[in-house]
């Protein structure tokens, strides 16, 4: 009987690095391993002084390969059977868009004794916003020269892009600009460097970082022309050199893993390296995602994953971060939406609101005094913007807002609000798809707090009015890497050839389905009218409606409820 092959899926989110090790043939989970970072607080750089900023030191990046792959094959060899020299290859995920700079040699600049201290050498990780005004102009600049840019990502340019951030650095950070050679995701540096190619020349860049996040489409000849981003600063002409004509998608080898990096893991040297991409994307993979499948990847963030394929023909979705050719699978286009904050926004409540004082109210013990309660009960509407909009506004300067709130207003009150007003957000999203010809005939979510939230997960499919199904993994994104894994280490290697082979195997199997409530869908389609109210009030320019009677429709909502 042949040996069973293994892969690793190593998933990098915003405090934490995860490897997992699956079983190539079933998907089967055998172990897994999560490192904290080290750095900053739960792992981000922050400044007090300044509430857009969040960085990551890149020394979390490379001891967290080490650390968190010896532990879950620590982990493995108490399962009968594993053995090391069977793992075949690795898969990165990582957020995004998390640019860091580089030297001329492929070192990281916040690695430097110069720079150990300088935020602006950092990872700018997906989360921070100090770009936002060069965003705006980065927007407003491609309006004018080149409107196909926009059109292929949503119509206008974030701050937790690529370019709005680089070109923020050059303005706040001199210093750590001059010094590098160039920009790089960590979902493509990581990659490179358990392959030994991080050296400018060598490093291969991935499709979903570069369509998603960057201004790339082959259409125009690969990345933003230099003659566009000179005009924002002719600064940016230096990165815009550095950037190579061809990228890659997850089915194509970033390398292979080095001697180095083979000794000090006691993994075999040569085996397989994944192009990387951003964990949403890879844990769409990992969800089994298909035509017409909506995957909600729900962390601190969510990302929302649809793919087409090529042959069908697509319009230009406004809001949306981008319509981008095998940016998930290949042969398919990766439709990317998502929200600013969702688990964020639960933390905040808990950690820094900090409701019921002295009791210290958590999320379990919230949770449960919200369940019990009916739909409209609270009288409260909330809008999700506590960290800017993603989509379908795209725009990071818009707020938070929490409307009906009284003197009888209680914490779990407000924490379902909290998590209704997510799911208001995420129906906002799904309502932009199918208005532009793309259907959404099931409903997937990942995550933990999918997997542990049986009240968020209802409230969902009741805003939804349609079924909402869970993964059975707490590890979509991870195992989505394994899968990649697998198809780069290919079929002679005991991989597979393709991800058509590969997905049916290793993914989409679904745990538990919520299905809407009659009742509840009745309220939350007239709480929905009053979100959209707020939504294109405060954040359409523009836009002219009268919300007068919102607060009054609030109370007359509570009212029958109760």
């Amino acid at each position: 009987m042949a040996e069973s092959k293994y892969t690793i899926g190593l998933d990098y989110g915003t405090n934490s690095v995860r490897a997992l090790i699956v079983d190539v043939a079933t998907g089967a989970e055998l172990s897994s391993f999560v490192w904290n970072y080290e750095h900053g607080e739960a792992g981000i750089l922050l400044d007090k002084n300044d509430p857009e900023l969040a960085r990551q030191h890149p020394a979390d990046y490379v001891k967290g390969i080490e650390v968190s792959i010896l532990g879950a094959i620590q982990a493995a060899r108490e399962k009968k059977g594993f053995d090391c020299k069977n793992v075949i290859g690795i898969g990165v995920d990582t957020t995004g868009s998390t640019p860091m700079p580089i030297d001329e040699n492929g070192i990281a600049l916040g690695m430097k004794p110069e720079f150990a201290t300088d935020l602006g050498a950092m990872a700018w990780l997906w989360k921070d916003h100090t770009g936002y005004a060069e965003a705006e102009q980065f927007t407003q600049a491609a309006e004018k020269q080149r409107p196909q840019y926009l059109a292929k990502c949503g119509g206008r340019y974030s701050s937790e892009w690529f370019w709005s951030k680089i070109l923020r650095c050059a303005r706040a950070y001199p210093k750590a600009f001059d010094a590098a050679y160039t920009w790089v995701e960590i979902a493509d540096w990581i990659p490179a460097v358990l392959a030994g190619t991080t050296h400018p020349s060598k490093l291969k860049r991935g499709i979903c970082a570069a369509g998603h996040k960057a201004f790339y489409h082959t259409s125009w000849g690969g990345y933003a022309d230099a003659e566009f981003v000179g005009s924002l600063d002719p600064k940016l002409k230096r990165v815009r050199a550095s950037l190579p004509d061809k990228v890659y998608n997850v089915s194509e080898a970033a390398g292979t893993l080095t001697k180095e990096w083979a000794d000090k893991l006691g993994l075999l040297e040569g085996i397989a390296i994944a192009i990387g991409a951003f964990d949403a994307h890879l844990g769409a993979v990992g969800s089994g995602i298909g035509d017409g499948t909506f995957v909600k990847i729900i962390g601190t963030s969510t990302c929302d994953i649809m793919v087409s394929s090529m042959k069908n023909k697509l319009a230009d979705i406004p809001g949306l971060c981008g319509i981008v050719p095998e940016s998930v699978l290949p042969g398919y286009y990766g439709l990317e939406a998502g929200q600013s904050a969702v688990g964020d926004i639960f933390n905040w409540f808990v950690n820094v609101v900090q409701p019921g004082g002295e009791k210290k109210l958590g999320h379990e013990q919230l949770t449960k005094e919200a369940e019990t309660m009916k739909a409209g009960q609270s009288g409260l509407l909330t809008l999700d913007w506590h960290n800017g909009n993603r989509t379908i506004l795209v725009d990071q300067r818009l707020t938070g807002l929490t409307l009906g709130m009284n003197l009888h207003t209680t914490p779990a009150q407000m924490y379902r609000s909290l998590i209704e007003a997510t799911a208001y957000g995420a129906r906002v999203i799904i309502e932009r798809f199918e208005k532009y010809g793309v259907a959404v005939k099931r409903v997937v979510n990942c995550g933990g707090i999918a997997a542990r939230n049986p009240l968020a997960m209802q409230i969902y499919a009741d805003v939804f009015n349609r079924p909402v199904m869970i993964t059975p993994t707490l590890q979509t994104c991870a195992l989505g890497s394994a899968i990649a894994a697998a198809v780069v280490a290919g079929e002679d290697n005991g991989g597979y050839a393709s991800f058509d082979e590969a997905v049916p195997k290793m993914a989409g199997a679904t745990g538990k389905t919520y299905t809407p409530i009659a009742a509840n869908v009745a309220v939350y389609e007239k709480l929905f009218g009053l979100y959209k109210k707020l939504h294109d009030s405060f954040g359409v320019a523009g836009h002219k409606q009268d919300i007068s009677g919102v607060m009054k429709d609030l109370l007359n909502i509570r009212d029958a409820a109760r």
